[in-house]
């Protein structure tokens, strides 16, 4: 019985298709998750506010936004494959961005390098997420994006851990003695050398991956099977008719908003997880660990949520998630210690089975022609982890909210973030009661 289940998920004439594009899903996941802890390593090292320092993520995120359409245009003018190594060359253009940009110390530099890389992401998950729903059976294509995007996490622990062990330890500005003076306080010149010193700790790891991309491009260009099944039309009128085909689907439009959302809640949730523990008077890179741990929980929670869906229909338990993120959310905003910490590590498990939930209920409607458009407003939508950072940040440069530490009561955010998710799953699984 289990056998025939896995053969319905995955033909066996799409296997190894299917297990080159989710490989996609781990370097993507690399790329969000060695970025996210970058935030507060810049802001020490450039003497950034954390609303400042945040603009990594602006310009991470910002690129999804940028690149979304156009790629989801270019993928259906010529073919999934085309659009992956398209995608794959400007991931790897960002990655060796790097270098000048540590050699010029500009934090400018280093944003325009990752908005180039997110746009090489944007094409990778524009084509990949559809190419994955349309390797088998619509009725399995659900589950079939949860599994690939249970490896996401994979790569998305090997970004934390080199954050952790390669960059953020190996920091002189985040020493014992630096962080007992204050790396504000220190002469000039040893703030100008430790700055040259730990800007080429971030950089390395950045030109390596950019190494590892290109070896990838030669796997898929030799071994992926071009397709053309998503260029049937590529008119201006045809164009059109899509996007009203889309934005007449309820479901879908809805879910667009709520990936925006749920995008917003994953960014804040695991980029200042390390702030939440600095103030708890734990340095960078141990907070880093707890961040790897919450990772851990994410990637178990993918799987275990992917088996709970051969029981429990996606919507409603997009609903009952959203609540234990909620429940989770507010531990890290009341509770004050290290068990507000706990609750948002927490956080972790609960939104395993978002993303590719979401991102599956909102295409469950849509024609395989209006795939590639309506995969690129989901991942426009990403731009959610664009926007609400800053305005975190700022929260965070408070001090003190309504009597409670700034960083706590900054995560109301992703609290209401859940509870917009909350209400998508709610009214998505009564339209197919209706």
């Amino acid at each position: 019985m289990t056998q025939n289940l896995q053969s319905k998920l995955v033909e066996k004439k799409y296997l190894l298709t299917f297990i080159l594009i989710t490989s996609l899903f781990a370097l993507w996941g690399f790329a969000n998750d060695i970025t996210n802890p970058m935030v507060a390593a810049f802001q020490t090292v450039m003497e950034l506010s954390a609303a400042k320092a945040s603009l990594v993520q602006f310009a991470f995120y910002g690129g999804y936004a940028t690149m979304a359409i156009p790629a989801a245009l270019f993928a259906k003018r010529y073919s999934y494959k085309k659009g992956i190594l398209l995608g794959l060359i400007l991931y790897a253009i960002g990655a060796f961005m790097f270098i000048p940009a540590a050699n010029r110390q500009e934090f400018g530099f280093f944003c325009v390098s990752l908005y180039i890389l997110t746009f090489g992401l944007a094409f990778l998950e524009t084509t990949a997420n559809p190419y994955i729903l349309s390797l088998g059976s619509k009725e399995t294509s659900t589950r079939r994006l949860n599994l690939a995007q249970a490896f996401n996490p994979i790569g998305s622990l090997l970004g934390m851990f080199v954050a952790s062990r390669i960059v953020l330890a190996k920091l002189e500005s985040d020493t014992a003695q630096v962080r007992e003076i204050g790396f504000s306080n220190l002469d000039d010149a040893t703030k100008l050398s430790i700055r040259e010193h730990d800007l080429d700790i971030i950089r390395n790891p950045y030109v390596v991956l950019g190494c590892v991309v290109i070896l990838v491009f030669i796997i898929i260009a030799i071994f992926v099977k071009d397709n053309n099944n998503t260029a049937d039309n590529n008119s201006a009128a045809d164009n059109k008719g899509t996007m009203k085909r889309l934005f007449t689907n309820k479901i879908y439009r809805e879910g667009v908003l709520t990936q925006f959302f749920y995008v917003a809640a994953q960014i804040m949730t695991w980029t200042f997880i390390i702030q939440y523990a600095d103030r708890l008077g734990i340095d960078k890179a141990t907070a880093q660990i707890y961040n790897i741990i919450a990772m851990g929980m994410f990637l178990c929670g993918r799987f275990i949520s992917t088996f709970l869906m051969r029981y429990v229909n996606s919507r409603k338990l997009l609903m009952y998630f959203a609540i234990g993120a909620m429940a989770a959310a507010a531990g890290t905003i009341l509770i004050d210690g290290i068990a507000g910490l706990y609750c948002l590590m927490a956080i972790s498990i609960f939104m395993s089975l978002m993303f590719p939930t979401i991102y599956g209920i909102a295409l469950e409607n849509v024609s395989l022609n209006d795939s590639n458009l309506g995969a690129a407003f989901l991942v426009m939508a990403i731009v959610g982890g664009s926007l609400m950072p800053p305005i975190q940040g700022m929260i965070i440069d408070l001090g003190t909210v309504a009597g409670l530490p700034a960083v706590n009561f900054s995560f109301i955010l992703p609290f209401i973030c859940f509870l917009m998710i909350f209400i998508y799953g709610l009214r998505a699984s009564r339209s197919i009661n209706s």
